[in-house]
């Protein structure tokens, strides 16, 4: 099990943190009382990646309760601290921007006497800590960016792209991100040999493949999607859905589906191709 503590500075981003490791398959538990760190790995035995943020209100200037909660973890269990911070500075600007109060306003009667206090007692976790970001210059994308390059090693966020084929007689997918048009297309469904079949079999696939159109039109949403993947990659999403829409949903939009899914995954890119009409006729 991998077990990751998010903790840092009030305003640095650790909830901006969390919420990237829930989208990388965590599951992820915010503001946990340090204490109760032991009971929730022991009441969560069938998750592989667990991560929690520690916020300074759950925590005492006393190390002795962090080395105690965690001598109780399971001995196959080593966390792994990712620290977050910011300079004062950057720190007391965030917080004059929302006018929310720190966490610690009620002890301390000025914010700067608060940050301070915050750093003494978080100064224990941030020596054990693995992981350091300085969130001082960085926007909300190059902090996320940052996190999943730390925790997977490498700069990916695992966008997947799903192609989704429809008709449009039943209506545009709600959850489309974008959506191409095929009806302007060569359509077998008025090729009698044709109409029976669908744009995963065989004679269907033959006679779009050898239309000049498609192949224009399959080139160019290619060309689209590959020119602007990137850019949706850095936007902090997890999915991207290309709805590819013909009249019923049955052959042309079926067939660039899967023609376009079987490109980008040779690419080595996380794909799922999807057919709303066929798949309501076969559930």
């Amino acid at each position: 099990m991998q077990l990751i503590i998010v903790t840092g500075r009030s305003g640095s981003g650790k909830t901006i943190a969390l919420r990237v490791l829930e989208d990388l398959g965590f599951y992820c538990v915010d503001n946990l009382p340090i204490h109760l760190l032991p009971a929730l790995i022991h009441s969560l035995p069938g998750y592989n990646s667990i991560a929690v943020s520690i916020d300074v209100r759950n925590m005492s200037e006393d190390e002795e309760n962090l080395s105690e909660s965690i001598e109780f973890l399971p001995d196959n269990i080593k966390p792994e601290i990712l620290f977050i911070d910011a300079n004062d500075d950057v720190l007391l600007r965030r917080y004059g921007e929302t006018r929310r109060m720190h966490p610690l306003s009620r002890v301390e009667s000025s914010l700067p006497d608060a940050i301070a206090m915050e750093s003494r007692i978080l100064s224990s976790l941030k020596e054990l800590a693995k992981w350091h970001i300085d969130s001082s210059g960085l926007s909300v994308h190059e902090l996320s960016e940052q996190v999943r390059e730390l925790v997977l090693g490498r700069s990916d966020n695992n966008l997947i792209i799903t192609f989704l084929s429809f008709g449009f007689k039943h209506g545009v997918p709600k959850n489309a991100d974008t959506v191409f048009d095929a009806r302007i297309l060569p359509n077998p469904h008025w090729e009698p040999e044709l109409k029976p079949f669908t744009g995963r079999d065989e004679p269907v696939i033959r006679y779009l493949s050898a239309q000049p159109l498609v192949t224009k039109f399959v080139q160019q949403v290619e060309t689209f999607t590959d020119t602007w993947l990137p850019y949706f990659q850095r936007s902090n999403r997890s999915y991207l859905t290309i709805a590819i829409g013909c009249t019923g949903g049955q052959h042309r939009s079926v067939y660039i589906a899967e023609t376009l899914g079987k490109r980008f995954n040779d690419m080595g890119i996380a794909v799922q191709v999807r057919h709303r009409e066929l798949d309501k006729k076969e559930s």
